[in-house]
């Protein structure tokens, strides 16, 4: 066989469904527990998250009310390439999602390299989980006044960047007043660390922590994993629907006038943060061999989690902005600020401690998907 005949050698689907036979008669195949109710579950871990506690007011600033017609051009978009998903995965019942597709449809290199991007979207993609969730139970800690350092809240290049630049305005005649959260908090950060010799300790430690705990709660097995992000969806559905109920009494139609306030660039204004708000759904397809049926319940669960998001994504934007005025909805925490501003304190705390378990199931799902290529 050539070089060229190597690299681009193909799978067919009948190999890869009898690799996974073999594996499974010598007792190394993944257990198959999954229902159709628990990968959607897990599809609305992924999708209901940053999305849905944080994308959500910047969209609805740029677009307005009309920012529910995002939803509903995203939804179908993704629902395409769910249905794609789906398709790849009712022939291909076997762990590996995209990498095993592209080993069939393309050969080993294209596979080698869509295996290498999937490792990467998931492991950079956790990173930025990781350290927003270590922000949202920083605040939620600080709330309840429990002071974490803040060499221990930021990762070492943010606090010396921030420091550098801080330091550098402060030569400069700024005072410290007049520095932003992140500057001042790199600052003190970079400042209040103890040094062993030239190195400073600074570490994101809740990141690290909460890093740890998911990634052995996945090596423990899927039946706790399972259990684990039922517990983190059936919690964070618990509080939209609330938000939604609650919220429902305080919204003035008056801020849905206009309606579509910047036209129509205004609403495709957020599209990239929309778009963000459902990746995730494709994690669904790296658990195939871990399904009971996954050529039922894979294209199933796919629809219905996207579905089901959408609902809440769109109820939850008319919420928003029937409340407030969607000018005030640039910030990152909307569905606490807009409580805030009616002066319900308490609810935006139950946000707070909502938001920081939302995050931590996109960051099991994603940690799940990690191991489960080829």
């Amino acid at each position: 066989m050539s070089l060229f005949q190597q690299i681009f050698r193909r799978k067919s689907v009948d190999d890869a469904i009898a690799s996974a036979a073999h594996t499974d008669e010598h007792g190394g195949s993944l257990q198959k527990t999954l229902g159709v109710l628990d990968l959607t579950a897990l599809g609305i871990a992924a999708i209901i998250g940053a999305g849905i506690f944080s994308t959500i007011g910047t969209a609805s600033y740029n677009g307005g009310p009309a920012v529910v017609f995002l939803f509903i051009f995203t939804a179908l978009a993704c629902g395409f390439a769910a249905f794609a998903y789906a398709e790849f995965a009712s022939m291909l019942p076997v762990s590996g999602s995209a990498y095993t597709y592209s080993y069939v449809a393309f050969g080993e290199l294209m596979a080698w390299i869509i295996g290498w991007a999937l490792i990467m979207e998931y492991a950079v993609g956790n990173i930025t989980v990781a350290v927003s969730w270590s922000s949202y139970f920083t605040s939620l800690c600080e709330s309840a006044g429990w002071h974490i350092a803040d060499w221990a809240t930021i990762d070492y290049v943010s606090a010396k960047e921030g420091f550098e630049t801080a330091n550098g305005l402060l030569k400069a005649g700024t005072s410290m007043s007049e520095l932003t959260s992140s500057q001042l908090e790199a600052y003190k950060a970079w400042t209040g660390a103890s040094q062993i010799g030239p190195l400073r300790i600074i570490l994101d430690i809740p990141a690290m922590v909460m890093s740890i705990l998911i990634t052995a709660l996945v090596y423990i097995g899927i039946r706790e994993t399972k259990t684990a992000g039922n517990l983190m969806v059936l919690l964070k559905m618990t509080v939209v629907v609330a938000v939604i109920i609650v919220g429902a009494f305080y919204v003035d139609t008056a801020n849905w006038h206009p309606f579509v306030p910047n036209g129509f660039g205004g609403v495709m204004a957020g599209v990239s943060s929309v778009f963000f708000a459902y990746i995730g759904f494709d994690a669904l397809s790296t658990t195939a061999e871990e399904c009971k049926n996954p050529q039922r319940d894979l294209p199933r669960a796919m629809v219905y989690a996207i579905i089901i998001c959408t609902i809440l994504y769109i109820i939850i934007a008319l919420v928003l902005t029937g409340m407030v005025n969607y000018k005030e909805l640039d910030v990152n925490d909307p569905l606490a600020f807009v409580f805030e501003r009616i002066n319900l304190k308490w609810f935006s705390g139950v946000i707070a401690v909502s938001a920081v378990f939302a995050m931590a199931g996109v960051f099991l799902v994603f940690q799940l998907g990690q191991p489960l290529f080829g």
